[in-house]
């Protein structure tokens, strides 16, 4: 099997790792199979992929799309690292308010997958951190919402250190705190 699928305790959010194939050449994996996919409860179609660069300390996020343009994205690092975060945002779901974070990087090859519904954001490990989503709708900008990426209420623990200069757009510091 090409990969490996983990499911996680928010229902439907789930760590995928692919099977690498390494020889003196370098590396080959495949990064997304649809069967294999489906075969493991994501069948949903992916409509429009996004690349982002950003340096140590860049923060995106908590982002997510209303209905009826909610977004499920596939997502993965090529190079370097980032801390990434599912939170799920769904009312009706017995983990509402929970979150779940993950280092993906450029040696663990890792993907998440975060159902529609779930609000996502990032924080950059390394410089020049290329992100990859897969979405499963287009963007829609009159659909765009998030909330706070330090909402106290979500309590999310970002491995911030000393190190770290948090770098936060404009438009993420000026989102709302979550109201459950």
């Amino acid at each position: 099997m090409p990969f490996k699928f983990e499911k996680t305790p928010i229902e439907g959010v789930m760590i995928i790792t692919p099977q690498v194939f390494e020889d003196s050449r370098g590396f080959f994996l495949e990064s997304f199979k649809k069967s294999e996919f489906e075969k493991n409860g994501i069948a949903e179609d992916f409509v429009q992929d996004n690349h982002s660069l950003s340096d140590t300390g860049v923060l995106r996020g908590i982002h997510f799309q209303i209905n009826p343009y909610a977004q499920g994205k596939l997502v993965r690092v090529i190079k370097g690292a980032v801390w990434d975060v599912a939170v799920d945002l769904r009312k009706d779901s017995p983990t509402y308010g929970q979150h779940l974070g993950i280092e993906l990087n450029e040696d663990n090859n890792k993907m998440f997958y975060i159902p529609p519904g779930l609000g996502h954001g990032f924080l950059t490990l390394k410089d020049k951190t290329h992100f990859l989503y897969k979405c499963t709708s287009e963007y829609a900008p009159r659909a765009d919402s998030g909330v706070r990426w330090d909402d106290p209420s979500l309590n999310i623990q970002w491995p911030i250190s000393d190190n770290i200069n948090i770098c936060v757009s404009d438009k993420d510091q000026k989102l709302s705190f979550w109201e459950k």
